[in-house]
């Protein structure tokens, strides 16, 4: 009887440690998963950000059209990957190499003339929103258009998670470190941060201040192209997709500080952080709307955007 008693407890133990050692891996394995949804949603949000944050950042030209920017790109994606071009270079190529071309051309024949006129830049990028919306209403139709990335999958514990999100977070790193490369190791960002400054003085000393605007919205494009082309995958796309992704990238910017692109990164990591973890306890609904709030409270404590707490301190 004592030894069957015995028998009994050491198993009871064994199925007691099995089901505390199963529960603790299983909540390793979920916490894993969420914080790899955090950094996928804080990538997304920078990257449709960053055209939007170097254009108003350092030539002071709000771009009511960027959000058709975005759909343009990922049109430029779906487009090119249906005829048989290889997705990837799709998205990291060709996306961005349209929407710089279309943003060259929308530099020279329209926003070159509005430098310095901030109403007029909003007024006219407003306009050409409208008709770039109904121009690809008009080529694409009103259905949803898509690609599939293909990316494969891994498996964390008992969960699986896309290798797709590894990628874009990926991405979203190098696309970083080469604006903070091109912004403060090159020639080209200084002269573009000096002319946010000061522009009289950096034309005194003979550079090209319209050359140098026309390359940073071309750049701006491009990087929105780029953001477009990364989305096509992960949400079906249609002329009017755009409107979703402008307001969270005007947020974004306008709560890390319109003159620094690096500020916006912050601010994405911050909203980005707020949203998902929000969604995950309630519904994806109230992560939009915690966003939000996060920015207001952000912008209660620091008006001028998170930058002010590094640009105060260099003065």
């Amino acid at each position: 009887m004592e030894r069957n008693l015995g028998i009994f407890l050491i198993c009871a133990r064994s199925q007691t440690a099995g089901l505390v050692h199963s529960r603790f891996f299983g909540e390793m394995d979920i916490t894993a998963i969420f914080i790899l949804q955090i950094f996928y949603a804080i990538a997304l949000l920078a990257l449709i950000s960053f055209g939007l944050a170097l254009i108003f950042g350092m030539m002071r030209v709000i771009n009511l059209a960027h959000g058709e920017f975005l759909t343009l790109g990922a049109y430029a994606t779906i487009l090119s990957a249906k005829m048989g071009v290889n997705l990837w270079i799709s998205m990291l190529v060709i996306s961005p190499l349209v929407v710089g071309l279309w943003s060259l051309i929308v530099e020279r024949l329209l926003i070159r003339f509005l430098y310095g006129r901030l109403v007029y830049t909003m007024l006219a990028t407003w306009g050409l929103s409208l008709a770039m919306a109904g121009a690809m209403t008009m080529i694409f139709g009103t259905t949803t258009e898509g690609v599939s990335a293909q990316a494969g999958s891994f498996s964390v514990g008992t969960y699986q998670a896309s290798l797709y999100s590894i990628y874009v977070i990926v991405i979203t790193i190098i696309v970083a470190m080469v604006i903070a490369f091109v912004l403060f190791g090159s020639n080209y960002g200084r002269v573009a941060r000096a002319a946010m400054e000061n522009r009289e003085m950096v034309e005194a000393f003979g550079y090209p201040i319209n050359k140098v605007y026309m390359w940073t919205f071309v750049a701006g494009g491009m990087l929105s192209g780029l953001a477009g082309g990364i989305l096509a995958p992960t949400t079906g796309i249609s002329p009017y997709s755009g409107s979703a992704w402008i307001a969270d990238a005007f947020i974004t910017v306008i709560s890390g500080g319109t003159g620094s692109v690096m500020g916006t990164l912050v601010s994405a990591g911050i909203l980005g952080s707020v949203s998902s973890i929000t969604s995950f306890i309630f519904s994806s609904a109230s992560g939009g709307v915690a966003l939000l709030i996060a920015a207001l409270v952000l912008l209660r404590i620091l008006p001028t955007g998170i930058s002010s707490l590094w640009q105060q301190r260099n003065r």
